[in-house]
């Protein structure tokens, strides 16, 4: 990876438009910069829906539009072997009612160095980055250590003020699978070499 190409991902500059389909209606195509624009900024959460870090912020990002009207949001499906029905079904089941696009093959994903789920982008009106990194420190509201990283920078970002911490370390469940799959003409080999 180039300097130019990490530099696309420095707090303060422009996101690479980001162009995917609903998983719900996939004829329509959800835009980063022109719906940002529309609004005061955007979140873009990498989100999972057979992630166990995800379903704890099922209410969260269920009820975050109603919280945060002059934001657009939207969920991307990046995991790998989720496939778009897995998605619809798991917001059928659980509920859900967020905007959720789908990432073929993860490449927004991995053209945004975003590794786990949930992982958080703050964009401002004009898809700059804001904050980036966990919606808190994965403690619940009520316990005495629990720390809310993304709704301090939102209320910055209204505000316009600077975020006082634009990146935190994220943590969840891996959009790449980190286990090797044995590709089929080697299993078909191995087995036949047991065999003598």
């Amino acid at each position: 990876m180039s300097p130019e190409e990490r530099a696309e991902q420095r707090i303060g500059t422009v996101l690479p438009e980001i162009a995917l389909s609903s998983v719900i209606a996939p004829h329509d195509v959800w835009r980063l910069h022109e719906t940002a624009a529309r609004h005061r900024g955007a979140v873009v959460v990498f989100w999972s829906s057979v992630c166990s870090h995800c379903a704890r912020y099922d209410a969260y990002l269920n009820t975050f539009s109603a919280r945060h009207p002059d934001l657009a949001f939207v969920a991307i499906a990046s995991r790998q072997d989720e496939t778009e029905d897995d998605v619809r079904a798991a917001l059928a089941a659980r509920q859900l009612t967020f905007p959720t696009v789908y990432d073929t093959g993860s490449a927004v994903a991995r053209q945004l160095f975003t590794q786990q789920t949930p992982r958080v982008f703050l964009l401002d009106d004009k898809s700059q980055l804001i904050y980036r990194g966990a919606i808190d420190n994965f403690k619940y509201p009520e316990d005495s250590e629990y720390e809310a990283y993304l709704e301090p920078a939102i209320e910055s970002l209204l505000a316009g003020r600077p975020v006082a911490r634009p990146e935190t370390p994220s943590f969840g469940c891996a959009i790449q699978s980190v286990y090797y799959t044995i590709p089929r003409p080697l299993n078909v080999i191995s087995r036949n070499l047991k065999k003598t």
